[in-house]
């Protein structure tokens, strides 16, 4: 058996993946995409590999948050001046950026290392609906609801059989 875990071409190709935020849960869902920006559900997995695929949210705007965070959460930044604490409500987020409030949730549950920022980059927002070039381009559509007979690549591991129940 080689070493090797075959780094041609072929194996480091990269997929675009398409999913809707429309009643989905921000935690559930950011981890999904940060499993798939990271290259996890692919048998090649290297952790020191960049290998990981393109990921196509729609209808961020829509994104369901549990328990009080709707009102309750606030995102913190520093300007790294002296009393530079900016505090942004997630109500005023998301009315003004609702695309940053998953590109955040993503980016904390990526590793802190110097592929953060090159994943980010393979992430694609949009407050509504996609445009076509990128649904038109997915190759793969992943779905969480129940009931849903749908079964396709790119799947993480235990929605496989959600999807199929």
């Amino acid at each position: 058996m080689s070493a090797t875990k075959g780094k041609t071409a072929l194996a480091l190709t990269r997929v675009w993946h398409h999913t809707n935020a429309q009643d989905r849960v921000l935690g559930n869902l950011a981890s999904r995409i940060a499993w798939v920006l990271m290259g996890k559900h692919k048998p090649t997995y290297d952790p020191a590999v960049d290998a990981g695929d393109y990921v196509v949210v729609s209808n961020a705007s829509n994104v369901h948050l549990t328990g009080k965070k709707g009102t309750d959460k606030v995102y913190y930044s520093h300007t790294g001046y002296m009393g530079g604490l900016k505090a942004v409500p997630i109500t005023r987020m998301r009315k003004r950026r609702p695309e940053e409030i998953i590109r955040r949730a993503v980016s904390g549950m990526l590793p802190k290392n110097t592929f953060r920022d090159r994943r980010l980059e393979r992430l694609k927002i949009f407050a509504g609906p996609a445009p076509e070039v990128y649904v038109n381009n997915s190759l793969t559509t992943w779905r969480d609801q129940v009931g849903s007979n749908i079964s396709q690549p790119g799947l993480a591991g235990g929605e496989a059989s959600q999807a199929s129940a």
